[in-house]
């Protein structure tokens, strides 16, 4: 078995680990990275992996720093099912789109103000109202304390 930390590593946000085992790829959490001058840099950055690759995600729980970044995955090619609790599921049915209005807007306000002191990326959002609406149909409910298996070889 492979872990890959993908995120907070040396500080407490942007969690993502990717395990690898006998065939099957998954993530668990996949958040976005907050504060601090580097945190835009890093979100928008490519993943260090192909989403199209990524089986299927555990989720812990809904904070942004853990879930954050699951419409940008989404975006860019994952489609398999994220397995989180009922009570994140309907947190994230706020906080995703809330966190995709924000990115849109920042994009806006970065357009219309002075563009050439605009940084690469910064005019575009992290992704969108329709992406995060479009990540929200992926998410699997898990009853607390029920077992899961996700794939033949993994149980949670």
């Amino acid at each position: 078995m492979k872990i890959h930390f993908l995120g907070a590593s040396r500080e407490v946000t942007g969690s993502c680990y990717m395990l690898e085992a006998q065939g099957v790829r998954f993530l668990v959490d996949c958040g976005m990275f907050q504060g601090g001058r580097e945190a835009r840099d890093k979100n928008q950055g490519s993943f260090t992996f192909e989403p199209r690759e990524i089986d299927f995600v555990l989720l812990t729980h809904a904070h942004i720093d853990h879930s954050g970044m699951l419409p940008r995955l989404a975006a860019q090619g994952f489609k398999g099912p994220i397995y989180t609790t009922e009570a994140t599921v309907e947190l994230l049915q706020v906080m995703l789109r809330d966190s995709a209005h924000i990115q849109e807007k920042e994009a806006e306000w970065a357009q219309n103000r002075n563009n050439h002191h605009a940084r690469p990326g910064e005019m575009e959002p992290l992704y969108t109202v329709v992406e995060a609406e479009a990540c929200l149909t992926q998410l699997e409910k898990v009853s607390y304390g029920e077992e899961v298996r996700p794939h033949p070889q993994v149980r949670c």
